[in-house]
């Protein structure tokens, strides 16, 4: 199996050196979800950054709720033809039989890498300090392959489905990612003592992969003492590879050590398409008395976009989106009450706005 390389990588994480901040490329065309809750206020803080930037980008812009049957086919064209996403969270509804869009999307798009950084912002308190941890989670079989059906009254048969060819992707994903930014360890995240087949697959396939990048260190650990061990020294790891549902509960673990899910940003991409949303589970979408003071943190879909805008090629736009907003952070005169203020999501954009070199 030779090696794969993922330029898609490069483009998302790859700082700029140019420091030019003028672009006489063609605006691109992104498409725009609001999303449902707080979404169309954070959305619309990442509108009024990149108008202030005169970053090349527009947006076409659709109204999708989390409780529609399906993503609208109009939206999902859009993202076809832009090739772009960026979205605000989406309530699925529990129960009730009604499926999650994001997982809709995720599929259809075949959006198979999650991609969240999870990592300590200078002035920040937090419980750990120097937390810097990639999580890269497949993104479209396992758990969430929504294969569930009632077998008899009162008994239901959910199926997990892990095949070679999903596993072995992302993993290549996962080393090329630690290869091209040079990180030093990649950590398979499984549950293979108990699921020796399903998981077992798992980390064959990462076992495979990670023969041919013997310059990364490769370790493995079962899930229950992975959680363990990232709330007490999370510092031991770096980059996490991991089946869907684990890394789902793995990205909001690392999220809460490293100040909480409005300051992680994330991606899902996929071999023609990205979609860019806050990195770990939007938990305040729905929060009433956060859209009603109006005082939602912007900060997780603004360092999404950044990493838009480096997928998109334009990576001077990037570094100055995130510098600004690594400099309000860091003072500590405007942030929202999650990360321990008490400022509107206006208050922090005209802050970010305003840092803006």
């Amino acid at each position: 199996m030779a090696r794969k390389s993922f330029p898609i990588l490069k483009q998302l994480i790859q700082q700029s050196t140019n420091r030019s901040f003028t672009s006489t490329a063609s605006p691109r065309a992104v498409t725009l979800i609001p999303g449902d809750g707080v979404g169309p206020l954070v959305t619309d803080a990442v509108e009024q950054v990149m108008k202030a930037m005169k970053a090349p980008v527009y947006f076409d812009r659709y109204e999708v709720r989390g409780d529609m049957k399906c993503m609208p086919e109009e939206v999902m064209d859009s993202i076809k033809k832009n090739k772009v996403c960026l979205k605000g969270g989406l309530m699925t509804p529990v129960g009730g039989g009604v499926s999650s869009l994001n997982v809709q999307m995720r599929k259809e798009l075949d959006l198979y890498a999650s991609i969240v950084h999870c990592f300590t912002l200078p002035g920040l308190p937090t419980r750990h300090k120097d937390v810097d941890i990639v999580v890269i989670r497949e993104n479209t079989e396992g758990e969430y392959a929504g294969l569930e059906h009632e077998v008899v009254p009162g008994v239901v048969e959910s199926l997990k489905v892990i095949t070679k060819y999903c596993s072995e992707r992302i993993a290549k994903f996962a080393f090329e990612y630690a290869d091209v930014n040079k990180r030093k360890k990649v950590t398979a995240v499984h549950k293979a003592n108990i699921m020796k087949l399903a998981d077992g697959l798992f980390l064959e396939s990462c076992r495979e992969v990670a023969a041919k990048y013997p310059e990364i260190q490769y370790e493995e650990i079962i899930v229950d003492n992975c959680c363990m061990q990232l709330v007490s020294k999370p510092e031991q790891f770096d980059v996490m590879v991991t089946p869907n549902l684990y890394g789902n509960l793995i990205a909001n673990t690392t999220a809460g050590l490293a100040g909480g899910t409005g300051v992680m940003p994330g991606g899902n991409v996929g071999t023609d398409q990205a979609v860019f949303e806050q990195g770990a589970s939007a938990g305040n979408v729905g929060n009433e008395k956060i859209l009603k003071l109006k005082k939602a943190n912007p900060v997780a879909l603004l360092l999404s976009s950044a990493m838009m805008l480096r997928h998109l090629e334009f990576p001077s736009f990037a570094d100055r989106l995130e510098t600004a907003v690594r400099c309000v952070i860091a003072e500590g005169k405007f942030r929202t009450k999650d990360v321990g203020g008490d400022s509107t999501t206006q208050e922090v954009v005209d802050a970010i706005i305003a840092a803006v070199d």
